[in-house]
């Protein structure tokens, strides 16, 4: 009888799923993703399950592994011209969590324009009336500017989700042919200085890598938001945290980070009127279940020999 092909997960997947997989093949789940950890694991498996950042050389010596597959969208975990160099097909889940990061920006918008959290605080602690006053400095997000820098799967739905409760919305994409119609194509300087929030989709690259820098954030009007589900070195970290502890901008939301984890001693921690996530905002029970069931029908078909659409680098089949 054949062995079951071995299939490493760097961190766990959606609990029904994992039964599923282990159906078919046996699941070694990594005790750490440490790149250490991971390359030790990965030199005799036949699959890999990616949550976590890979190490640069982590393929070198992956003599088994015929198949990779991202647990989500986002490609800068992997090393995917390594793979491709040594013909492993790679995968991601285009659209697997796009409602979610839409959810969590809007979530984000709401939490500065309305302050809820600060509103039910100030009722328990100084009472209604107290209370009661916060509400006159709200703000409704109805004919403000939404300005959204990558105009992708995330960025198309926020779009509409914006323009429906009644936002002018602006975008800076590569494509500006592809825009929707209730999307005003604009660049980068104008969307930043016009915009009342600005929310980054767009992916790291080298165009984008440190593109909200301290010229930029000075350009943003006095009072914007800045919401950031791209990736942390997207923007200048420094120059946001000054904007914010003068009073330039009302709020910022980060998800993503410089350097992730975070640790609790950098200067974000004590900055004013900054929401802190630790790169959630994919993640919901129903993303992760969407993500998980994506991740193990392409790590089987994979295993399998097929060659699912969602391969991102499809020349390793040639």
């Amino acid at each position: 009888m054949n062995a079951k092909p071995r299939v490493l997960l760097t961190n766990d997947i959606h609990p029904l799923l994992l039964p599923v997989l282990a159906a078919h093949c046996e699941v070694i789940l990594a005790p750490d993703a440490l790149p250490a950890t991971i390359a030790r694991l990965v030199v005799d498996v036949d699959g890999l399950i990616v949550r976590a950042q890979l190490a640069p050389d982590v393929f070198d010596h992956a003599t088994r592994l015929r198949a990779v597959v991202r647990h989500g969208v986002g490609l800068d975990m992997i090393p995917v011209t390594a793979a491709t160099a040594r013909r492993i097909p790679v995968a991601n889940l285009p659209g697997s969590n796009t409602a979610a990061v839409v959810e969590y920006c809007v979530a984000a918008m709401l939490h500065f324009r309305r302050g809820l959290a600060g509103m039910d605080a100030r009722l328990r602690s100084d009472g209604w009336a107290a209370a009661r006053q916060m509400a006159d400095s709200g703000t409704e997000l109805g004919r403000s500017v939404c300005g959204i820098v990558g105009v992708g799967a995330v960025g198309a739905q926020l779009a509409g989700v914006t323009a429906g409760l009644g936002m002018r919305v602006m975008g800076v994409t590569r494509r500006p042919d592809s825009l929707p119609a209730h999307v005003e194509a604009v660049s980068r300087q104008a969307l930043f200085s016009q915009a009342d929030i600005v929310v980054l989709c767009c992916p790291l690259n080298e165009q984008t890598r440190g593109m909200v820098d301290a010229a930029t954030v000075a350009m943003m009007k006095p009072g914007a938001i800045l919401i950031n589900v791209s990736r942390g070195p997207v923007i200048d970290t420094a120059a946001v945290v000054d904007a914010l502890r003068q009073g330039r901008l009302s709020g910022a939301a980060m998800d993503v980070h410089d350097r992730q984890p975070l640790t609790g001693q950098e200067a974000v921690f004590d900055c004013p009127n900054l929401l802190l996530t630790p790169h959630v905002a994919g993640i919901t029970a129903t993303s992760l279940l969407g993500m998980s069931q994506g991740a193990v029908d392409t790590m089987l078909a994979l295993l399998r020999g097929e060659r699912p659409a969602n391969v991102v680098n499809p020349e390793v089949f040639q």
